[in-house]
């Protein structure tokens, strides 16, 4: 029952935040995060390029990702499986690399800065890994890796529960992005480890 709550709330919030960037095309982009941006880099094309790369890549990601991890799909519609993968990898590897790229201009300075890039390298890395692992046939370390990876893409939900908290504990939206820059993927890496022994062990 527990497992079944959890799997809910994990497709559910993959859903809404993989949506979620569609508010930037219906409304004006400055809301959010975009209020502590310059004039000067929202109107940049590179960071533009970036940004929306980004997000809408990263949304397709994040709204296909978690029904991959589903035994009845993969059992049942392995085509589909395959197929929504071959996206789901082409997604993140651009949108992780686009989110490298603006994560030098991260609200906050150096520490948001390295937090971002950090976990766009992770994101990129082990999706690549687990496309090169089922090419090759390895399909527990394609499995593990793309644990990983989900765990890194689930970091655009868990920034949006993180952020708020940590707003309201320091009173100051500078000071709780730096950590949620942090604090947004670490815990779900952990997460991601734990799950990722329990299969070595079965």
């Amino acid at each position: 029952m527990v497992k079944k709550g959890l799997w809910i709330l994990l497709a559910t919030f993959s859903m809404l935040i993989g949506l979620y960037p569609i508010i930037y095309f219906l409304i004006d982009r400055k809301f959010g995060l975009l209020n502590s941006k310059s004039v000067e880099l929202l109107t940049n094309t590179f960071w533009n390029i970036g940004f929306y790369t980004h997000i809408v890549l990263g949304g397709i990601a994040l709204f296909i990702g978690w029904i991959q991890f589903s035994p009845k799909m993969r059992n049942r519609r392995i085509e589909l499986h395959r197929k929504l993968g071959k996206v789901y990898v082409v997604a993140v590897l651009l949108s992780a690399l686009a989110g490298i790229y603006i994560g030098f201009f991260a609200t906050g300075g150096v520490v948001s800065s390295a937090g971002f890039i950090c976990l766009g390298i992770i994101w990129f890395y082990t999706t690549l890994k687990a496309y090169l692992s089922i090419k090759n046939g390895e399909i527990v370390k394609h499995q593990k890796m793309m644990i990983y990876s989900y765990a890194a893409c689930f970091a655009a939900v868990t920034l949006r529960i993180w952020l708020p908290v940590l707003i309201m504990i320091y009173g100051d939206f500078s000071k709780a992005y730096l950590v949620v820059a942090w604090l947004c993927w670490i815990p779900n890496l952990i997460v991601a480890y734990l799950i990722t022994r329990k299969i070595a062990d079965q």
